[in-house]
């Protein structure tokens, strides 16, 4: 899974028949401090996302294991609205 903040949206009018009435969303990777990450992806929206929302994305085979995704052309799928993240303080201590 990966850690993304919603950042844009991508507005595709002709599409696969199977994607019609999906939603898809730009996610940028963040670190575990919300810093955005120079990596991106295009995701379709399960859960109602919106810009500036964390979220956690699957992807692959997973990403098509979503009750809107299943057996769709998908290959990342927003999957969770993050709420918080509990970090233990020394997580990158030797």
């Amino acid at each position: 899974m990966i850690l993304g903040k919603v950042v844009g949206t991508v507005w595709a009018t002709r599409k696969d028949e199977k994607l019609q009435s999906m939603k898809f969303l730009i996610v940028r990777h963040v670190d575990f401090d919300y810093k955005l990450k120079d990596n991106f992806l295009v995701a379709v929206d399960s859960v109602g996302a919106g810009a500036g929302e964390i979220v956690l994305v699957a992807q692959g085979s997973s990403a098509r294991l979503t009750e809107l995704t299943h057996q769709k052309p998908i290959d990342s799928v927003i999957m969770a609205i993050v709420d918080k993240l509990d970090i233990e303080s020394d997580w990158n201590k030797d």
